[in-house]
């Protein structure tokens, strides 16, 4: 049987986010569009499809017994044989039933990925629809996978595939964020001090040097996307000068003699 979390560079114990990250990296590298090896791809992907799948990762992880030898090569399940006949596994296997999942797909905001906490989330079943409370995790990726245990319903773990909505003023790389943002032409040009209001509401005073150019990317470390680690973005705000909407006759004829 192939070693999958070899394929992939990861941990047995490695987490979802975990095994998605490490199939995106080694897929760019290998793609055969990009010049790279065909059968190291093929691996690449057989071996995200069964991690990246919380059911097929658990049979992996967890292979039924085969036994071998009875006439014509058929193969026949161990589990099954114990299970017709003496009602059950053998040994622990009958203590520990391996959960089902339920999936589904969630959207979220980029500043729900920006401050995390609890949301509630309506999950349906066939025997109606219930409502239960998640942890949405710090700096979440879009299209990560998340599996929380017993909490779809009958007990069955359920497992959440995120998605974010684009905001209409921020843009994410990874967790930095950035941000255009109008600022007066005289601050532009002899400096001082303006406010931006950050993705999760906080105000921040930016310094503006004196002849600052147009479309000037400023960087305020750690105020970008936290994770769950820790670990922390920056914002970069990109400076676009705004004209004011009048200008007296003194002022235009004393910008006029020193064009």
């Amino acid at each position: 049987m192939p070693d999958h979390y070899a394929a992939l560079g990861v941990a047995r114990t490695a987490t979802p986010d975990e095994i998605k990250r490490a199939f995106r990296r080694l897929a760019s590298q290998h793609h055969p569009d990009k010049g790279g090896d065909t059968k190291k791809f093929q691996e690449i992907q057989a071996a995200y499809d069964t991690l990246g799948d919380a059911a097929k990762r658990s049979q992996y992880d967890n292979p039924q017994p085969q036994f071998q030898g009875f006439p014509g090569g058929a193969q026949f399940n161990m589990g099954d044989i114990f299970s017709q006949m003496f009602g059950g596994h053998p040994g622990f296997a009958q203590q520990h039933p391996r959960r089902n999942h339920m999936r589904m797909s969630l959207w979220i905001t980029l500043k729900d990925v920006s401050t995390g906490g609890h949301r509630q989330v309506a999950v349906g079943s066939p025997q109606g629809q219930s409502t239960i409370e998640i942890d949405v995790p710090l700096g979440i990726n879009d299209g990560d996978m998340v599996q929380y245990a017993g909490l779809a319903p009958g007990g069955q773990d359920l497992v959440i595939e995120f998605r974010i909505h684009p905001h209409p003023q921020f843009r994410r790389d990874g967790l930095n964020l950035t941000v255009d943002y109008k600022a007066s032409v005289w601050d532009m040009i002899l400096g001082g001090d303006t406010t931006v209001v950050n993705l999760d509401g906080t105000q921040l005073v930016v310094a503006i040097p004196p002849l600052t150019d147009n479309a000037t990317t400023l960087r305020l470390r750690g105020r970008g996307l936290r994770d769950r680690k820790g670990a922390t973005g920056d914002l970069f705000i990109r400076l676009q000068a705004q004209l004011p909407s009048s200008i007296s006759p003194e002022l235009l004829a004393a910008i006029q003699q020193h064009r």
